[in-house]
């Protein structure tokens, strides 16, 4: 909509009467990008400078959902899943948002277990790495990864393995989260990029 027409925009909208905030977020997402099923909520931050929309004061408390793995809501026409590295202009301060929340979760990756909420339920370490490497937005060392993980006794070993791919080879091991409710496992560890 106008003044940002052709800019992309995250959902959002007005909190209703009769609801809270993350009943709100919830809603939101249900109706604009159906998503209805999130495996991690929690409140962002508020973006509250005076100009940050023209017209009537607008302040934008925000929130970071994790939708599970794989989930593949029906978007609407005008709704698009973009790579956080590559996304096109963006409406208001959306960008910031978008990049708030990026920094918020690599962080969480640190010393919690959230990787749980953007993990199927059961994964190869090779799958780990590529998404912890995406939220990160650089390589994680697979070998790494997993010592830091089951040291922390973050992940376990399902005892079953993954089927062959198409080359052949060993199979790869099974793993899954030993938690699948969100919990800080080492609140002074930092993930931090390869030197």
């Amino acid at each position: 909509m106008e003044p940002m027409a052709g800019h992309w925009s995250l959902p959002g909208g007005k909190l209703e009467p009769d609801e809270d905030l993350p009943t709100s977020a919830r809603r939101q997402l249900a109706e604009k990008v159906d998503v209805r099923e999130l495996s991690h909520l929690e409140q962002l931050s508020v973006f509250s400078d005076p100009r940050r929309v023209p017209g009537t004061r607008t302040i934008a408390s925000t929130f970071i959902g994790l939708v599970p793995s794989p989930a593949e809501p029906e978007l609407p026409e005008d709704t698009s899943w973009h790579p956080v590295a590559r996304l096109p202009t963006m409406a208001f301060d959306h960008r910031t948002v978008v990049d708030y929340a990026r920094n918020r979760l690599a962080a969480k990756l640190s010393y919690t277990n959230i990787g749980f909420a953007l993990a199927p339920s059961e994964f190869t370490i090779s799958t780990l790495r590529s998404i912890y490497s995406a939220a990160l937005g650089y390589p994680v060392d697979a070998t790494n990864l997993q010592r830091v993980l089951g040291r922390r006794g973050v992940i376990t070993p399902t005892g079953t393995t993954a089927p062959s791919g198409r080359a052949g080879g060993r199979p790869a091991a099974l793993y899954r989260f030993t938690d699948a409710r969100y919990r800080v496992t080492d609140e002074f560890a930092a993930l931090r990029p390869p030197t």
